[in-house]
């Protein structure tokens, strides 16, 4: 079902949502947003994972955002319409009797990245977020890139000369971050695996739950379709976190 929610500038968004079969209440759900270094992708690169996950009983949507050029002046741009589209379907799922604690949120590596910074950042109302599942997420520890690479990130992402540590997903690990699932290919030549790996014992240290599951070789954007065989297993597993962890009784 195509749908519509308004991003922070007031502009129609787009956010494809995917529900059970007839009948069927769903029994977790689960909003996902696009990689695409914040500048290129669209709602439409998660879809397939989004109509699995309703064939298993959850209620799953892609959502578009405000793309860095194309609407969005910087990385603040595309957080805002990440919030937004969380709070649109968080009353989505208040519709079908789902409450905040059977929702998560998640994406694809910058998607992943503007999702978990929702969920862990702290501002005046924070991002209704039982759980995050990330595919490949980008942006886990800035602070380990070159500081010549840092500056290319802040270029490419719209982060102003000096601030990547603002955006550095590990700065924000403290007690009570949402129970996350991340799945990671150890050849990802994005994110180094190491940088994952950081970040996950950081969040245990914290007394989070944090589950990395780690695939041989594979490199960036792995779990898509017929990119290497991994889409059945990472979304079987991404289901089975779901209905295990926040699923409804």
């Amino acid at each position: 079902m195509f749908m519509t929610y308004e991003a922070a500038d007031g502009s129609a968004l787009p956010l494809l949502v995917f529900e059970p079969a007839e009948g069927t209440r769903p029994a977790a759900g689960i909003v996902l947003f696009h990689g695409g270094a914040l500048r290129t992708g669209s709602a439409d690169d998660l879809a397939p994972h989004c109509r699995r996950l309703a064939a298993r009983g959850i209620l799953a949507a892609s959502a578009g955002y405000r793309l860095l050029g194309q609407g969005a002046a910087s990385i603040e741009d595309c957080v805002a319409d990440v919030r937004r589209a969380v709070e649109r379907f968080t009353r989505l799922a208040a519709q079908r009797e789902l409450q905040t604690s059977c929702l998560a949120s998640g994406g694809s590596s910058a998607g992943a990245h503007l999702a978990l910074l929702a969920a862990m950042s702290t501002p005046d109302q924070p991002v209704p977020a039982a759980a995050v599942v990330a595919f490949n997420p980008a942006g886990l520890d800035l602070l380990a890139f070159s500081p010549q690479l840092r500056r290319s990130i802040e270029q490419r992402a719209g982060i102003a000369a000096g601030r990547a540590v603002e955006y550095s997903l590990i700065e924000f690990v403290r007690p009570g971050n949402p129970p996350t699932l991340i799945h990671h290919g150890t050849g990802d030549e994005v994110e180094p695996i190491d940088h994952v790996r950081r970040f996950r014992d950081a969040m245990v240290r914290a007394g989070n739950e944090c589950t990395l599951i780690e695939y041989a070789h594979a490199a960036h954007a792995f779990h898509y379709p017929g990119r290497g065989g991994h889409f059945d297993g990472v979304v079987d597993t991404t289901a089975r976190f779901l209905l295990n962890r926040i699923a409804a009784n």
